[in-house]
């Protein structure tokens, strides 16, 4: 399913190709994030004509609203959404436990709406299943492995994952060790799961699995989730589970996690997306990425630009911008910087005019994918150290 075409000398990066039912998609790769079969503001013409290869659907969301079964009556995912190319969806793990613990973000700053361990009256965990509320209506619902696993065959995806848990990155190690060998019971329940299912009856019969690796901010608990996971016959790898506190410590993780990884397997680091945390990822040897957070900038006016002062992103709210008539970012080709000034943005997003969404939503998602693909070529044209001293104003260490 994996190629490695070109890899880099100083560091662990590498380009590749992944190969899919509905296409191949070159690696190192950003994935655009559509939540609910959507990426929020764009059409999948949009997407396609902007550089995306492959996006991500959330398999919770899509469960409690409209449902699995309707998509899969639909044709799946692809012909109901209408994107014709590669589809990843997650588990739902980590939205069911994030009503548990709360988003990252409060974590980090310190709002912590329960002790780890402790549940809310939305979910409760057994070694069996995950029982919970939805956020829509109420109603109870319960997520076993093997029902995490029959919705994702139902939605079509080309890539699943498995159901895992997730614990808060304050977790101790010992809860963290805890949760870590539940996640590897219940990777092989859905390995299980998946071998055992009837492909003519899905709308993407070949279909293939990956497992999820754990272990906290603990060497000692990633090394062993690395191997056990690694051994377990997936079809690809995801570094999940808590990732730290801060960008210094997730650079960590990755690091004490990708060494003990098959060298022949896609790895992807779950819900990453910054400028800085996608080279530096690819820098220790990832290959695929995911996030909300171009579309999420878009909606809050919020543009990517290169700009490291200004830690990559321009408020287009702001005053200063109201008679500058440049584009974005000079030199991208997206449709907003072709043909729109930074003015031009700015009074849309004070007039509350639903255009400035879009089309900053769709430069964010494109600025990403070009850095992408210039990745890409810089590690098959031996020059990866030079991006990334050119991108973040320091040489590249040896990653290696």
């Amino acid at each position: 399913m994996f190629s490695i075409l070109a890899r880099d000398p100083a560091s662990r990066a590498r380009a590749g190709l992944l190969r899919t039912a509905h296409g191949d998609v070159a690696t190192p790769v950003f994935m655009p994030v559509g939540t609910r079969g959507s990426v929020k503001a764009l059409t999948p013409d949009e997407l396609r004509a902007h550089g995306a290869q492959i996006i991500l659907g959330n398999t919770y969301h899509l469960y409690l609203q409209p449902g699995h079964e309707l998509i899969a009556r639909q044709g799946g995912l692809h012909r109901f959404t209408g994107w014709s190319g590669p589809i990843l969806t997650d588990s739902g793990g980590f939205q069911v436990f994030s009503l548990i613990h709360g988003g990252i973000a409060d974590e980090i700053k310190g709002r912590r709406p329960q002790q780890p361990g402790r549940l809310s009256d939305m979910v409760k965990v057994t070694e069996d299943a995950v029982v919970f509320k939805s956020y829509l209506d109420g109603s109870r619902h319960i997520f076993t492995p093997e029902r995490s696993i029959e919705v994702q065959h139902h939605l079509g995806a080309d890539i699943i994952l498995c159901f895992d848990e997730l614990p808060p990155y304050h977790a101790g190690y010992d809860y963290t060790r805890e949760s870590m060998h539940r996640s590897h019971r219940w990777a092989a329940r859905c390995l299980e799961a998946h071998r055992e299912r009837d492909p003519e009856t899905l709308p993407t019969p070949d279909q293939r699995l990956f497992g999820i690796v754990h272990g906290g901010v603990f060497p000692d608990l990633r090394r062993a989730s690395a191997e056990t996971i690694g051994g377990m016959g997936f079809d690809g790898l995801c570094i999940g589970g808590s990732l730290g506190a801060n960008k210094a410590q997730m650079y960590d993780v990755v690091e004490m996690t990708v060494p003990h990884l098959p060298d022949g397997l896609a790895r992807h680091l779950l819900g990453v997306g910054d400028v800085d945390d996608l080279i530096e990822g690819v820098a220790r040897g990832i290959d695929m990425f995911d996030c909300v957070s171009p579309t999420r900038l878009g909606r809050h006016g919020t543009a990517l630009v290169r700009d490291p002062e200004r830690r990559w992103k321009l408020n287009l709210q702001n005053a200063s911008l109201r008679e500058d008539d440049s584009p974005l970012q000079p030199g991208c080709g997206c449709t907003a910087c072709q043909s729109f000034s930074r003015a031009y943005l700015h009074h849309l997003y004070r007039a509350k005019e639903l255009l400035g969404i879009r089309l900053v939503s769709l430069h964010n998602v494109a600025f990403l994918l070009t850095l992408m693909a210039d990745i890409r070529a810089a590690i098959v044209e031996g020059r990866f150290a030079a991006l990334y001293e050119a991108w973040l104003g320091k040489p590249l260490p040896d990653l290696r």
